[in-house]
């Protein structure tokens, strides 16, 4: 029996709904039916009573919930002893890419910081590709990329948040006069487009195929794609929320239909973590898993 599966038993107990509690714990609703269906078998008996919207605990469920209330109660407490002991330090390297998403990291690492104060963090702004050299070579304890992307060798979790794709222009454009943009309005544009994912990643998450559209510039940062479209030379394709256009001669326009993406926190699958590495880690879990009122 895992602590994990035990957290996921008392989220479904709390939220009496097993797809409000897999949302919460960002996690697929299969994995929290199977964890329970598993735990159910593994302690023989059944623990809720499936109704068509909610779902109540046995009397065999409700003894086991205040049981599992006091394991994870005791276990956290005895972790934080531990740590409370532990004088970590250490440096770790994160890659990221400019998302919203990172806002959970930071929070982890202003709560790391309290707990350990010799840990040193360092962030780099970067795109994928330099993500998964850098990890490769060992240089990154971790990257946040942009989905989609292939994690086929790397441990991940899923990031909180999604942030919207559109064009940022000029604000004098008339494109910066429209509530939204179209894929007619990007297609007709001169565009900056990002480098990561090329024209494979335009084409799966927009249809459009790079060689039909007037590129004039591509960039990894949106810092220094505003600049481009500051002096003229096109509106860049990007994400929302990374440029700050108030008080600027910029506005960026969302895309409609929609268009979104969110982020994974990636590292390599097999590489032993160092100390100052996995405690960053564990506090980026812990910013991630609910904690009851």
């Amino acid at each position: 029996m895992e602590l994990r599966v035990l957290r996921y038993f008392l989220m479904v107990v709390q939220e009496k709904n097993i797809s409000k509690a897999a949302d919460r714990l960002h996690v697929s609703q299969p994995t929290v039916s199977r964890q329970l269906k598993e735990l159910e078998t593994e302690l023989g008996t059944v623990l809720f009573a499936r109704g068509n919207r909610t779902i109540q605990l046995t009397p065999d469920g409700d003894y086991f919930a205040n049981q599992a209330k006091q394991i994870l109660s005791l276990t956290d407490k005895t972790l934080t002893n531990i740590h409370q002991e532990q004088d970590i330090s250490g440096s770790v390297f994160v890659g990221s890419a400019e998302t919203r998403s990172m806002l959970t990291v930071a929070q982890a690492i202003g709560h790391l910081n309290q707990e350990h104060p010799h840990v040193q963090i360092n962030l780099v702004s970067t795109d994928a590709n330099e993500t998964y050299q850098q990890l490769s070579s060992g240089v990154f304890d971790f990257g946040v990329v942009m989905e989609p992307t292939d994690k086929t060798d790397y441990n991940f979790l899923r990031l909180p948040g999604e942030s919207r794709w559109g064009l940022l222009v000029q604000s004098r454009s008339p494109l910066a006069q429209q509530a939204t943009v179209s894929l007619e309005d990007v297609a007709q544009t001169k565009l900056i487009l990002p480098q990561q994912g090329g024209s494979r990643r335009i084409h799966d998450l927009f249809g459009l195929e790079w060689d039909d559209l007037t590129v004039t510039a591509t960039y990894n940062l949106l810092y220094n794609a505003s600049l481009l479209v500051s002096a003229g030379v096109g509106n860049a394709l990007g994400l929302d929320g990374i440029i700050n256009t108030n008080q600027s001669d910029l506005a960026f326009v969302p895309l409609a239909p929609r268009a979104s993406s969110g982020s994974s926190l990636i590292w390599l699958k097999g590489q032993r973590l160092s100390v100052a590495a996995q405690a960053l880690l564990e506090q980026i879990r812990a910013e991630l898993t609910p904690t009851e009122n």
